[in-house]
């Protein structure tokens, strides 16, 4: 069985674990790399936010976090959506984002949801869409890594 809840400072570890795996796997689905990755900040909810799939361990992750300038303070940005492998296709996605979308509509003056999702993350991107989050551009050679190019599609969720 299968549980979304809020990271705590008590699952740190397994998150770093996870989180350096998804950017090893999936070098051209994220802009951090394992010597760039951030530090988690989960002593700053509600504007801050960790989710963790369990399933029973942590199988997978997304962040949410609002943007930091007063006047763009009514969006929040989803990021690092990252579900291990051995255990996709079993709505555990999905499961995170609702998670995810559920929290952001309990936010006093949350109008939208943003990410970016790169070409190289099709799954990922299908899994936006079906939640009701829209394109609204896209960026070309967003990511490059190895040689490689790949572009960007941001998406929006109003919550109004």
């Amino acid at each position: 069985m299968e549980l979304i809840r809020p990271l705590t400072e008590a699952d740190l570890g397994a998150y770093a674990v996870l989180r350096r795996r998804a950017l090893l796997e999936s070098p051209l689905a994220f802009a951090a790399s394992p010597e760039t990755d951030v530090v988690v900040q989960i002593g700053n909810a509600p504007d801050w936010m960790l989710f963790g799939a369990f399933a029973p361990e942590l199988a997978g992750a997304v962040g949410l976090i609002r943007m930091r300038h007063p006047k763009a303070a009514h969006k929040l940005h989803l990021w690092g959506m990252y579900v291990l492998p051995s255990h996709r296709r079993r709505g555990l996605a999905a499961a995170l984002l609702a998670a995810a979308v559920r929290h952001a509509r309990s936010m006093d003056g949350i109008a939208w949801i943003q990410l970016g999702v790169t070409h190289a993350a099709a799954e990922a991107r299908r899994v936006y869409e079906r939640a009701g989050f829209v394109s609204w551009g896209r960026e070309p050679d967003a990511l490059r890594w190895e040689g490689e190019s790949v572009g960007e599609e941001h998406m929006a969720l109003d919550l109004r």
